[in-house]
């Protein structure tokens, strides 16, 4: 079902979007009306409006909130005898500048070519002044200027090189089923503070910033989870409402590493106004991704930011976990609460005999479990554990003399 977004929040979000890419907001248009205009979307009128607008701000680039049609582009710029982006063009570029592994950068290019593909023809004005400013980075005047045949040509090589991507994603994610390595992924929507989150609980020291899509490229780090297990935590780029379905075919090689989580984690900022919105936003985009049964932990992040008030009505849902990654409020909770959920490896607790002088697998019970007690019985310990089921199984088949020890003995 999609999700409803108010225009008022929405265009809220246009500005913190053009912000992110180091535009200074002068001015702001509304339009109400019951259809877009083919033309110019906005109507005749409403454009005069903003030219004369734009003009008494001198202001050299207008935003629209809304997909163009290449017609609509090109009759825009004309009247407006400005620089004209859609959202899309927006969000590509912030993607653009924030691209730093030569992934992103595949996967930036592709979707910006993809998106400017249909839309070459009667960009004069545009391609007359790109070089410089919001919506110029990424594929460069000489491509956007070269005919369809090289666009394409050029397309097909950037698909390849992602094929090739996430080829060996996926190795590295055969690797890691072979180590018997969980993954827990952090989602949630752009500036939830996924990042500062992630660096609380992996000492981390990911990039964190109050700017949107502040995180591109997904970074992956050890986690030991309450009862010493494991796991591998993964932060991904941040989602947001009307999500690009160019980017979202050009990052599926990035979206591939939540479809292998064996957790999703939740990360909702229980200090925004619109937070139940934007919630249902992700959870909307995770369906599209066909995630929608994935298992997950929804987490309130910045509670520190709440009034007392607001803390004790959060607390009414009890189905999701309240915490703070600047000051670690609730994250030995979280911690838990993700040992729990992990089903794919559930925790046992069991007993078990190991030889006396076997040290390596007397280490490994405690570096990868909760050992409860442990007694010296001849030349075997006898240990009761809590531990992954598949850890106890690698336990067994390291030594002919690790056991299991009978619940009834």
């Amino acid at each position: 079902m999609p999700v409803v977004v108010d225009p008022e929040e929405s265009l809220e979000e246009l500005r913190e979007l053009a912000s992110s890419a180091g535009a200074e907001v002068v001015g702001e248009v509304l339009q109400h009306s019951p259809e877009p205009d083919p033309a110019t979307l906005v109507g005749r009128g409403k454009v005069h409006e903003i030219r004369a607008a734009a003009r008494s701000r001198r202001a050299g680039l207008v935003i629209f909130d809304h997909d163009l049609t290449p017609t609509q582009l090109r009759n825009l710029e004309q009247s407006l005898g400005l620089k004209v982006l859609d959202r899309t063009q927006l969000i590509l570029d912030i993607f653009a500048r924030r691209a730093r592994s030569r992934e992103g950068q595949l996967q930036v290019e592709l979707a910006q070519l993809t998106y400017l593909l249909p839309r070459l023809g009667g960009r004069g004005i545009a391609l007359s002044r790109l070089g410089g400013g919001i919506g110029t980075r990424g594929p460069g005047e000489q491509q956007l200027e070269s005919d369809r045949r090289r666009v394409r040509t050029r397309l097909q090589r950037l698909s390849q090189a992602i094929e090739r991507v996430r080829a060996e994603r996926a190795l590295h994610r055969a690797h890691r089923r072979e180590r018997q390595y969980l993954t827990v992924a952090l989602v949630g929507y752009t500036n939830a503070g996924k990042s500062t989150l992630f660096n609380a609980l992996t000492a981390a020291r990911v990039a964190v910033s109050a700017r949107l899509f502040a995180t591109l490229d997904p970074t992956v780090r050890l986690l030991r989870l309450a009862s010493h297990r494991r796991v591998l935590a993964s932060d991904t780029v941040g989602f947001i409402r009307k999500l690009p379905p160019h980017l979202m075919a050009a990052f599926r090689a990035t979206l591939e590493e939540l479809e292998d989580a064996a957790l999703l984690l939740h990360v909702m900022d229980a200090s925004d106004p619109a937070r139940q919105q934007k919630e249902a936003a992700v959870e909307d985009l995770l369906q599209q991704m066909g995630l929608a049964a994935a298992p997950r932990l929804r987490v309130w992040n910045k509670i520190d930011l709440l009034t007392p008030e607001e803390r004790k009505q959060l607390s009414r849902d009890s189905s999701a976990l309240a915490v703070s990654a600047v000051t670690g409020e609730g994250l030995r909770e979280l911690l838990e609460r993700a040992d729990q959920a992990l089903t794919q490896d559930p925790l046992v607790e069991t007993e078990l005999q190991i030889p006396a002088g076997d040290g390596r697998l007397l280490a490994l019970l405690h570096r990868r479990g909760t050992v409860l007690s442990q007694h010296l019985e001849g030349t075997r310990i006898i240990l009761r554990a809590c531990l992954p089921r598949s850890v106890e199984a690698l336990i067994l088949s390291s030594s002919p003399l690790a056991a299991k020890i009978p619940a009834h003995r």
